[in-house]
């Protein structure tokens, strides 16, 4: 029986790529083989973004363009932007099938079902992560947590997630343990709010990081973004365990706290600074990552100094940058005196320079050290390309005739680029 074929697509956030993830092994797990574009499928699934109206548009353009390529393929949609939009998603050119967030851990079973697509024999295909390795992925990004208790005026998720729902324990920790023995290096948390993990359940983020290291033979357990009031009793400790890496994505948004009232968020900037403080002074190597949003309503010069002030202050080792955009549906899209694209274009060139800056003296602590780096790919040049544990991009060089990629290999810092470390295999 030849197997039915599926092409997968995702846009946004690290959840959507692990859910995307998820979708490939169970498809794998039922038979079906995985094309590499939607031209040579017989099913197409994209899973959609509505963060910002930007999001929402390259959605429904990557749809358009999915049943441009193959108008006999079935195609379905899940994600941010359908569950929010239905109806409208239903009557994007080509679609056939619409899964909400609240369903889309059912979509491989939904799908099957739906479309009589015939079912291939009992354990036809093991699941397993070679299709990560085959997209050039050594880290994989494993579910742990769906839905936000919290309200950020400018957030449309978690209208579009709905509440928290946590994993139990047990099951992330057999997927985890999959994955290395499928070959995988290096794990990712995720969830729309991941330092809430467990408040449906009884336990706690703590918990699950501890079970995942007692339990398992991972190599290297990364978190995902968490909110920086969230961190639970005993954090720090954990880093003691090498394989929890020193990497933190804190988003603060604003460093100005009438902004962040504005923004509903939870974490004034003095409080943000004594938190990463403690963290450095806790963790060696910690590197601090951040969202800003450029231009929120009513943002002033003098609250824009603020902003700017504190990204210089704290000195992350990087900073996601955005430009504010309404979001309909939100209290932000609201609120009175936008600021002008012009003004937000500049402000977002000026935090872009503050930020390569921050970024150049932190990597440059790094210089003459040694680390172990996971391979990934080679770039452009050929040298090889990978990540510190604490996720400083890093070039290798000197080691042209070996094949390194999915190995975690000791390389000595050497130098340092605009974006990148230069290093030589140890």
């Amino acid at each position: 029986m030849t197997a039915a074929r599926v092409h997968l697509h995702t846009l946004g956030c690290r959840l959507n790529e692990a859910e995307l993830e998820t979708w490939a092994r169970d498809f794998r797990a039922r038979g079906w083989e995985l094309a590499a574009g939607p031209e040579d499928a017989d099913l197409v699934v994209v899973n959609t973004c509505a963060v910002t109206a930007e999001a929402g548009r390259k959605s429904r353009q990557l749809l358009r363009r999915a049943h441009r390529a193959n108008p006999a393929a079935k195609l379905v949609v899940s994600g941010c932007y359908a569950t929010l939009d239905a109806e409208r998603a239903a009557a994007e050119l080509g679609v056939d099938l619409v899964v909400g967030n609240q369903d889309k851990d059912h979509l491989v079973e939904i799908s099957t079902r739906e479309f009589a697509f015939p079912a291939m024999p009992a354990g036809a295909l093991e699941p397993d992560a070679g299709t990560l390795l085959a997209r050039g992925r050594q880290r994989a990004f494993v579910k742990v947590q769906d839905g936000c208790r919290y309200r950020c005026s400018y957030c449309i998720v978690t209208t579009a997630r709905g509440a928290e729902r946590s994993r139990p324990i047990a099951d992330v920790v057999d997927e985890v343990n999959a994955l290395v023995g499928a070959g995988i290096n290096e794990v990712v948390l995720a969830g729309v709010h991941l330092g809430g993990y467990g408040s449906d359940t009884g336990s706690h983020l703590g918990e699950l990081i501890d079970a995942i290291l007692a339990g398992t033979e991972l190599p290297r357990l990364r978190l995902g973004s968490l909110e920086p009031w969230d961190l639970p009793i005993g954090f720090w400790a954990r880093f003691a365990d090498p394989r929890l890496l020193p990497h933190l994505h804190l988003p603060m948004q604003s460093g100005s706290p009438a902004v962040l009232r504005r923004m509903s968020r939870r974490c004034r900037p003095d409080e943000f600074e004594a938190l990463a403080a403690a963290a450095r002074a806790a963790v060696p190597d910690l590197n601090i990552t951040t969202d800003i949003i450029v231009g929120f309503p009513g943002e002033t010069e003098a609250e824009w100094r603020e902003t700017l002030d504190f990204v210089e202050r704290v000195g992350f080792g990087d900073v996601h940058v955005f430009a504010y955009s309404p979001r309909a549906g939100t209290k932000a899209a609201t609120l009175p005196d936008p600021v002008s694209r012009e003004r937000k274009r500049a402000r977002c060139a000026e935090l872009a320079e503050v930020a390569a800056a921050g970024r150049r003296r932190f990597m440059a602590g790094f210089v003459g050290r040694r680390f172990a780096v996971l391979v990934e790919q080679r770039d452009a040049a050929g040298r090889w390309l990978g990540y510190t544990p604490n996720y400083l991009r890093t070039l290798i060089t000197g080691a042209d005739d070996q094949a390194l990629e999915n190995r975690v290999v000791a390389v000595e810092i050497d130098g340092i680029g605009a974006d990148s470390l230069s290093a030589r295999v140890d």
